[in-house]
Parts: structure tokens; C-alpha cells; sequence
């Protein structure tokens, strides 16, 4: 049975394709239209997936969609009715698009899968929440578990508990809109000047070079929160359910002055505004998770919702909360929902069976997305007239690996694209973690990003605890981890500027070592990642690490590159020095000029 999955209208739209239970593909649509966070219909991904399934005109079995539109849009209405005349401005913003596109997606499907010349079978719409929790659980490793989602909103919902066993899946508590952990974050990322629905990491990024300062405040005015780990938010403080902006003049005037503008310089006002709302976010989700725990009696979590991607809270959570194990989505945002709404009417509607062993997860490293062969790679270097070297199999892992020890920057295109929002090795972008000066190089010279973000290091699963207070894999990039204190270096001084404590080497991996002595740890396995892995392996016998940096393969704005066209324009666009193509390793020296049409810079760069 093929059943496609859909997510779309709001943003991260994808597709996956699941067939009797096994996930064929997965992809986001910004992948393909080159616009970041794509929240259009995924029909590039669509096509994506019933090519990369062989699905024949008459061989789709069902479609699912991961939400409810009309519920949606009842609460829409009700909101704005509720808070008439104030949110006319954004009702009117709102209502075109509903009339014009979002009541309208059954036969949108319809349409978009006759021009993929398929014929449109049944559709199923599980809820927003529902498609999130099935995302966690079903192709979790667990044969049981609890399960925790909480995102932004859904249809009413911001988060839920629930317990998956076997095939079935069952969710006991929500909390409902205007209340959410994932707006009251976003509406922090708003203020402190950087952009809703992608600048969350940003904020993370940016807490531990403050203190928690504002804790009190925000707990004192901003939300009555319950040892449960629910809470409601006083509303006199934001903006998103009358207005057009997240938070308002009362919420600015508790915190000192107006908000940020986005790209001017950050004050300490903000260091201090990102770490409060982030010690929160870890106590709401600790408390939430304790709670969940006790109702469940169960050792495993199962967790999705794009506030299941804030890693420093999952971090802290496998370290202190009531779980033995946790596993998280890779792809735990909207994007996430396409998949959980086809393994839901899998294994709900259709009460088809499900195999766990306890150790390994379905999702196949996250791996997904297309992938290109040699002899397609080499087509496409001969007919641009790109100069590339092919290197033997046995000879490729220490080539790239001495690369990386003489201080160069290489992209990384092989294999199948990854699904989610992190590059864990077939998309990515590596150098030196040893290096004093590769964080600045890489975020200024590579990625045109701000230079306080951290860079994630890629470590030998077998050597992981050699580096980090970690004593489990992290495949997925989605904990942070204290690394060791035996390879600290220098006491971080926090009364330094903020530009002098990014540039302090703190560890003998400074690159990855973030200005708490953390990090966002990839473990890398020979069997999931065979190729990745004998680059990791080359590297340790050439220099005794078994660690690299390792960031997505894109520039700050511009999405994850997909194709090799892709990749080689974002290479020559940037300072990285060499580019692998599955088997072909492209120097930066040997190529022909480069030339953009226009400033790619003002599309990506300055997003």
C-alpha cells in the first residue's frame, strides 16, 4: 500500500511516501525551489517521492494531509471574532488566503497529482498534533513509549501527551491556543530582533553568552505556569492573536526598551533575554516530561514539534528528566507532519502492525532525499567544463580526511539528501574542529552568518564519551552535550565582550566547543553512514581526532543544497576551498571564474 503524506500552507511544506509501513522517501519543498522554508504546496516534493517509489498512475493507495484546514480555520475565526475590532487588520491579511488557497486543499491534491499523471485515491486528514505524535512514535525504536509534541499551534493545540504501544497511539492531554511554549519562544526570537519560524536556533545559539536575568520577570508576568508543566499566557504582553506583530508595547516597556532591529548590533540585553527564555522553555519541558512519566510509567520518550528541535533543552532532559532513553524526530517540525500523517493512516486507519527491537529506528539516518551517481555527476562536470579529480574508493576517506587537516574547507554532496532541518554528512559543509580560528573563518567567509553561532561537531559513534559527558548515540544532531572538562583549555570570562569570548580557546576542539563548553553532537556509524564514517576514520589514524565540524551545506538564508548544481554554485559562491561529489573531488583553484547573473546576496544573505 503507497500512501503519500502532505504537509504545506504554513511552513516547511514536504512529502513523504510510505509503503506497507517502510518510509521510501521524505523531502521539503525548499529543497527543490531554492526558497527557505517553502510554505507553498510541496509539489516538487511530491514528484520527488512517487519517482523515487516508482509509483505508477494507478498505484497510490492513499494521501494523507497532517491537519485539519476547516478546524483551523474555525479557530481562526473564533480568534479573530473573539478579539474583534483589534484584529481586523490581520483578519483582513488572513482571509484572502484562506478563500483563495487553504479551504481548498483537497482539490489542490487532486490537481497537483494528475499533473504528476497519478489518479487521486482517498485522503485522510489526521490532526496537526496527531501527525507530530505519529511522526515521534511510529518509527521510533521503542515497542513502547510515551510521547510529547509541542510546536506552535496546530489546529487548537500547542502541545500533547500521549502513549504510543505497538501499532496504536493514543493522545490524553492538550494544551490549546493562545498558550504555547513554541509562540512564547518565537515571540522572544521576534523581540531580541531575529526572524519567527528560523532565527529559534539563533536564539539558542546566542543564550549562553547571557544570564538568566529575566526569569522572574517572565514567570512573574508573562505566564502562570503548573508543576504539571502547563501554564497560560497573560495575553496583554503579545501580539500574534490581534495584531501583526508577536509581542507589543507592554511587553517592550517590561523589558527595557523597544525591540531589536534585526541585524543591529546585540546587547547584552539580548544575551541575557535569549538565556532567561531558555532556562524557562528547559523547565516547562522538564516539567511537562516528569509529569508525562508519571502518568505512563514508561522508560522511553518519543518527542516531536518544532520545540522538540531546541537540542539544549533535549540535552538537559535525557541528563536530569525521569526517562532512560529519548528519541526525537529528525525532522520534528512541520515538514515532520508529512511523514506522521502517512504512517498514521498506516498504522491507525488502515491497524496494520508495527516491528520495534528496542535499538533501531525506521527513519534510516534521516537519509530520504535524492541522490546522484557517478556517472550523473560526471555528465554534469563535463558539460560545464568544471575540472574534477575521481577518486578510488579505497583512497577517498584519507584523501578528503588529509584535506581537512591542512586547514581546508570542503563541501560535502553525497548520498541521499537528508529530511529535517540538520546536514548530518551527505549535505554538509566540514573543517578542523582543532582549529582556533574555523568557527570565524567558517561563519564569516562561508556561511555570511553571525559570528557568535556555534558550529556542531560530527564524532566517531565508537569515540563519542572520548569527547563529550555523552554516553549514548546522537545521530540526529538533537542533543547538546557538555564537552569533557579534562580537554578545557581556558576559563571562559564572562565579563569580556562578546566578539573577544567567541574567539577564546576554550577546549582542544574550540571550533565546536560553544562559549558553555557545550556542543550539538553528531554521532557517526559505519553502518548508516559508511562513506561519512571512513572520512571521520581517516581523519583520527591521520591525526588521532575522530572528530570534525560539520554544518549544513547552504549559505545564512538560502536552504540546504539539494542537487549537485546546487552544491557547486553555493561552493563557488563562497571561500570553501574543495567540493566532493560522490566519487569526484573539485579544487577551488582549478575552476573557471565565476559569475552571478545578479547579488545572490540580497536573496539569501540579507533575508
Amino acid at each position: 500500500m503507497n500512501i503519500l503524506g502532505i504537509s504545506a500552507f504554513y511552513h516547511d511544506s514536504a512529502a513523504a511516501l510510505v509503503r506497507d509501513g517502510k518510509i521510501i522517501a521524505a523531502a521539503q519543498e525548499e529543497r527543490f525551489s531554492r526558497k527557505k522554508h517553502d510554505e507553498r504546496f510541496p509539489v516538487n516534493a511530491v514528484r520527488y517521492c512517487l519517482a523515487e517509489g516508482g509509483v505508477g498512475a494507478n498505484d497510490l493507495d492513499a494521501v494523507a494531509f497532517y491537519d485539519k484546514p476547516i478546524t483551523k480555520f474555525g479557530r481562526i475565526m473564533e480568534t479573530y471574532f473573539g478579539t474583534a475590532p483589534r484584529g481586523l487588520q490581520s483578519f483582513m491579511m488572513a482571509l484572502p488566503l484562506w478563500l483563495r488557497e487553504k479551504l481548498w486543499i483537497p482539490m489542490e491534491i487532486e490537481t497537483a497529482l494528475e499533473r504528476c499523471g497519478v489518479k487521486p485515491p482517498p485522503m485522510y486528514f489526521p490532526e496537526h498534533h496527531e501527525s507530530h505524535a505519529a511522526s515521534a512514535f511510529f518509527p521510533s525504536p521503542f515497542p513502547s513509549a510515551a510521547v510529547l509534541t509541542v510546536d506552535g499551534v496546530g489546529e487548537w493545540a500547542t502541545s500533547s501527551t500521549g502513549h504510543g504501544k505497538g501499532n496504536t497511539l493514543e493522545l490524553f492531554e492538550e494544551m490549546h491556543f493562545p498558550h504555547s511554549l513554541g509562540l512564547l519562544y518565537s515571540a522572544f526570537t521576534y523581540f531580541t530582533g531575529f526572524k519567527v519560524n528560523s532565527g529559534e536556533y539563533k536564539l539558542m545559539g546566542l543564550a549562553p553568552y547571557g544570564e538568566p536575568t529575566y526569569v522572574q520577570q517572565i514567570l512573574d508576568h508573562l505566564i502562570d505556569l503548573r508543576p504539571d508543566g502547563s501554564f497560560r499566557m497573560n495575553m496583554d504582553y503579545f501580539g500574534y492573536v490581534d495584531g501583526l506583530t508577536m509581542t507589543n508595547a507592554k511587553f517592550a516597556e517590561l523589558f527595557g526598551g523597544p525591540a531589536r532591529k534585526a541585524e543591529a548590533d546585540i546587547s547584552q540585553r539580548e544575551m541575557d533575554l535569549a538565556r532567561s527564555i531558555q532556562v524557562v522553555t528547559e523547565d516547562i519541558v522538564l516539567r511537562m516530561a516528569r509529569h508525562l512519566h508519571a502518568k505512563t510509567g514508561e522508560e522511553n520518550l518519543c518527542m516531536a514539534g518544532g520545540v522538540a528541535l531546541n537540542c539544549v533543552a533535549n540535552g538537559r532532559l535525557l541528563r536530569e528528566g525521569p526517562f532512560r532513553n529519548v528519541w526525537i524526530q529528525p525532522a520534528a517540525g512541520d515538514a515532520g507532519g508529512a511523514l506522521g500523517a502517512a504512517l498514521s493512516v498506516w498504522h491507525t486507519v488502515q491497524k496494520q502492525p508495527r516491528t520495534a527491537d528496542g535499538v533501531h529506528d525506521q527513519m534510516q539516518g534521516s537519509f530520504l532525499g535524492p541522490a546522484f551517481d557517478d556517472d550523473e555527476i560526471e555528465a554534469f562536470l563535463k558539460a560545464r567544463g568544471y575540472p574534477a579529480r575521481k577518486l578510488a574508493p579505497h583512497e577517498r576517506g584519507a584523501e578528503i580526511a588529509r584535506l581537512i587537516d591542512e586547514q581546508n574547507v570542503i563541501g560535502l554532496c553525497q548520498g541521499r539528501m537528508e529530511f529535517g532541518p540538520r546536514a548530518l554528512g551527505n549535505r554538509s559543509i566540514i573543517g578542523d574542529a582543532r582549529s582556533p580560528k574555523m568557527q570565524s573563518i567558517m561563519n564569516l567567509k562561508i556561511k555570511y552568518r553571525e559570528s557568535f553561532r556555534p558550529f556542531a561537531p560530527a564524532c566517531l559513534v565508537e569515540r563519542v564519551s572520548e569527547y563529550f559527558d555523552l554516553d549514548r548515540p546522537s545521530p540526529y544532531m538533537l542533543l547538546v552535550a557538555p564537552v569533557r572538562r579534562d580537554r578545557w583549555t581556558h576559563a571562559s570570562d564572562a565579563q569580556q565582550p562578546i566578539r573577544e569570548r567567541i574567539n577564546q580557546v576554550r577546549s582542544d576542539v574550540p571550533a565546536i566547543t560553544h562559549v558553555d563548553y557545550s556542543a550539538r553532537v553528531q554521532t557517526v556509524d559505519r553502518d548508516t553512514q559508511p562513506d561519512f564514517h571512513a572520512i571521520l576514520q581517516g581523519f583520527a589514524e591521520r591525526t588521532g581526532y575522530g572528530i570534525i565540524i560539520n554544518t549544513s551545506f547552504n549559505v545564512r538564508g538560502e536552504p540546504i543544497v539539494c542537487t549537485p548544481e546546487d552544491a557547486y554554485r553555493c561552493f563557488m559562491r563562497t571561500e570553501m576551498d574543495y567540493l566532493v561529489l560522490q566519487s569526484f573531488l573539485v579544487s577551488k583553484r582549478d575552476q573557471p571564474p565565476w559569475q552571478d547573473k545578479k547579488d545572490w546576496r540580497q536573496d539569501y544573505v540579507l533575508d
